[in-house]
């Protein structure tokens, strides 16, 4: 799914550039740069596979995607036994927000214990249609539906949706994976260093990890 620099700013619901940027920036400020490296903390890395693997992905995903959720839900089944599990491929989840009601899911999915961040995504993903797309639903409550079951309270629940240097953390990554590497649309991938935009399929993903893994090699 494309988004654009102007869907950035509505998940901001600023008034204007200026003052919703500088109020996103504020909150992160307060924010201990250890926090970023650490995997209990909202802000620390997500990612899936061995740290020692020779090839990288980083995935840039919205889970209001539903590009992203025929990723997760058609190539992942083969990309975990096949490249995963062997010590193969790292995949580093990085969020792309391409509206509100991603936002919110991101903040909560982030907001849970590390160990529990991939089945959570897992979990919206394979009942997208469920929590993100039923006519008239209520988004607050259908999300926690999930979270609940991931045994987020829901203090907790309340604490992550309303947690704004989480929010700006992940905007400011959205608009860092603009200018950095050129994305504009989700899901895309950058294959140690190469970006590849789109939902591959399970070849043609796998054809990708090879050539990297091979290049790595020298």
């Amino acid at each position: 799914m494309q988004i654009t620099r102007r869907s950035i700013l509505s998940l901001v619901g600023a008034t204007s550039l200026s003052s919703g940027l500088a109020g996103l920036a504020q909150a992160e400020n307060s924010v201990p740069s250890a926090a970023y490296k650490d995997p209990n903390s909202p802000f620390g890395p997500r990612s899936l596979g061995s740290p020692n693997a020779p090839v990288k992905a980083i995935e840039y995903f919205s889970l209001t995607c539903t590009h992203c959720a025929h990723f997760n839900n058609v190539t992942m089944p083969q990309v975990e036994p096949n490249l995963i599990e062997p010590g193969k491929l790292e995949i580093i989840y990085k969020d792309y927000p391409l509206d509100q009601v991603a936002l919110m899911a991101a903040q909560v999915a982030r907001s849970l214990p590390a160990e529990e961040y991939y089945p959570f995504i897992s979990a919206l993903f394979a009942s997208q249609d469920d929590w993100a797309f039923t006519p008239g639903i209520n988004y607050t409550e259908s999300i926690y539906k999930y979270a609940a079951l991931a045994g987020m309270s829901r203090t907790d629940y309340e604490t992550a949706l309303h947690d704004d240097a989480l929010q700006a953390f992940i905007l400011q990554g959205q608009q860092e994976a603009q200018q950095m590497y050129g994305v504009n649309s989700t899901p895309t991938f950058i294959i140690n260093g190469t970006l590849c935009p789109g939902a591959l399929e399970y070849p043609d993903f796998a054809a990708k990890i090879a050539q990297a893994a091979a290049s790595a090699q020298g």
